[in-house]
Formats: structure tokens, C-alpha cells, sequence
């Protein structure tokens, strides 16, 4: 079961989006069309023909110059949450913690009254309606505590048929491991170009920092595959660069497309992987 008692501790945090919303949602969130709104943007010159009651006088008694003030609608985020639920997920606490990451961020999303939309994707996707409210909430977590990570990650083919829901611009939160290839990774990105993108990968604490000393069998989650090896310092350490260098590429590769990428393991407090994210 997920534990949702940290949601309480969410408080302080909120979703903030650097790129213009555009939106057929009333909301809270600054849309890039111009009209009567909510928030005001700048002035223009008065042209014949303009409505006189978008006059600014305040402006015209201090310059004589009569200026038409405009405005920028408000419009709801639409905050989409796809979580990797393929067999690699499986491994220990890794699948719930990346659920509470996704379940926090759809907590935060209700809290602004924006519509949220969840997924989960192994080899194919699941999608659900974009909703706002409780209820959504409630029919999230029910979803995540029945699921039950399996398959292999198609991920190139997941973002192509997951682009078609994406409608508007907004903020897509993506949660895995991420432990395949890159060029997997970057194709599937390039689907969601233009809209505020964060990816998080979620590690074992083993996976992060492997203790295990040793000889041993390894089990490939998702193809099955048997691997024998002898865990030492030095190819703990060679397994330690090499996951550093995924992410390190994995980061600049984000950074070329204008998304965030962040990192988290499931010995770290869900409180600090939200900070290391949002804060």
C-alpha cells in the first residue's frame, strides 16, 4: 500500500512552470492569449476603434497620453504524471517510492485546482482522463496499490502514442529508472518538445550505493537473463562511474531539450527527493 501520509508534509511546496501556458481550462495559470483576464500585462497606444473602457486614466492624468491596458487570461495547468510500471520497477521499494512522487505531485496539482492525467507504461501505456479534484486522487492511489510491475520498457513507443494526449502545453513529470539505452530516451523526449518536462529517475538504495560484497547471481528484471559475477571495490567502482556517466549524459542530454532531470533513491526521505525536485 502507498503511503500517503507524507502529502501533509507538501505544504510549503508548489508547482512552478517556467514556460507560458496555453489552455482551453479557466484557472490559475497565465495563458499566452490576450484579453479581458485576470492579470495585467502591459500598455499599448489608444487606436480609434479601441473599447474606451480599457482606458487607463491613472496613466493619462500623469502623461496625457491615452493607454489601453492589456491582459493575460488565466488558464489551468494541465500536470501529467507517467510513471514507469515495467518490471525494473519491481525491485524492492523502488516502485512505491516512485508512486509517492507521482501521487505528490498530483496532490499538488489539486491543491492549485489544476487538472492532472496519470499513466503508467511498461511495453504499452495506460492512460486516464485528465481530472481535477479529489475523487481523481483517491481513483490514482486505488490504481497504484493494484498495479503490478510488469513487462519491458518500450519507451520510444510509449511518448509516440502518449503524445496525442497531450493537447495543451504543460508540465509533464516523468518517473522511472531510466536504466536503458539513451537514444531510447532521447527519441522518446523529442515527442514531448514544448511542453515543461521533468524527468526523475528512481533508484534502489542497493542500485545507487551497492553494499553487496561478493559472488553472486544477477537477474536481468525484464529480459530474465542470468549474469554470474564477483562484487569487489574495484568493480563496485567501475559500476559507480558508469551509472554516474548514464546520468551525467542522461543530464546534459535533458539540458540540450530544454527539460529538467533529477535524481532520487529510496533511502533518501520522500520530504528531501520533493526539496531536491521543487525546491
Amino acid at each position: 500500500m502507498i503511503d500517503t501520509t507524507f502529502l501533509a508534509s507538501l505544504a510549503r511546496f508548489n508547482l512552478i512552470v517556467r514556460k507560458r501556458v496555453t489552455s482551453n481550462y479557466t484557472g490559475q495559470r497565465q495563458s499566452t492569449a490576450k484579453g479581458r483576464g485576470m492579470l495585467f500585462k502591459d500598455h499599448r497606444i489608444y487606436a480609434h476603434g479601441d473599447d474606451y473602457r480599457a482606458i487607463d486614466w491613472k496613466v493619462y492624468a500623469r502623461t496625457d497620453d491615452l493607454m489601453i491596458k492589456q491582459f493575460e487570461e488565466e488558464k489551468n495547468l494541465v500536470v501529467h504524471v507517467i510513471m514507469d510500471t515495467s518490471n525494473s520497477m519491481h525491485y524492492k521499494k523502488k516502485f512505491d517510492y516512485a508512486a509517492m512522487l507521482g501521487v505528490g505531485h498530483a496532490y499538488l496539482a489539486m491543491k492549485r485546482n489544476d487538472k492532472f492525467q496519470f499513466s503508467t507504461f511498461g511495453t504499452g501505456i495506460d492512460i486516464f482522463q485528465p481530472q481535477r479534484g479529489m475523487s481523481q486522487m483517491m481513483s490514482m492511489i486505488s490504481y497504484l496499490n493494484s498495479c503490478k510491475p510488469a513487462g519491458k520498457t518500450d519507451f520510444p513507443a510509449v511518448a509516440r502514442k502518449y503524445r496525442h494526449s497531450l493537447g495543451s502545453r504543460g508540465l509533464v513529470v516523468i518517473i522511472s529508472d531510466f536504466l536503458m539505452p539513451l537514444e531510447e530516451i532521447e527519441e522518446g523526449l523529442i515527442y514531448f518538445s514544448g511542453h515543461e518536462v521533468k524527468l526523475i529517475q528512481v533508484l534502489d538504495e542497493q542500485e545507487a550505493y551497492p553494499t553487496f560484497e561478493g559472488d553472486f547471481k544477477l537477474k536481468d528484471s525484464e529480459s530474465g537473463k542470468m549474469l554470474r559475477m564477483f562484487q569487489s571495490p574495484v568493480s563496485r567502482d567501475l559500476y559507480l562511474d558508469r551509472l554516474a556517466k548514464h546520468q551525467d549524459e542522461l543530464r546534459q542530454m535533458c539540458g540540450k531539450l530544454g527539460m529538467d532531470f533529477h535524481t532520487a533513491h529510496t533511502g533518501m526521505p520522500i520530504f528531501d527527493a520533493f526539496y531536491s525536485v521543487l525546491g
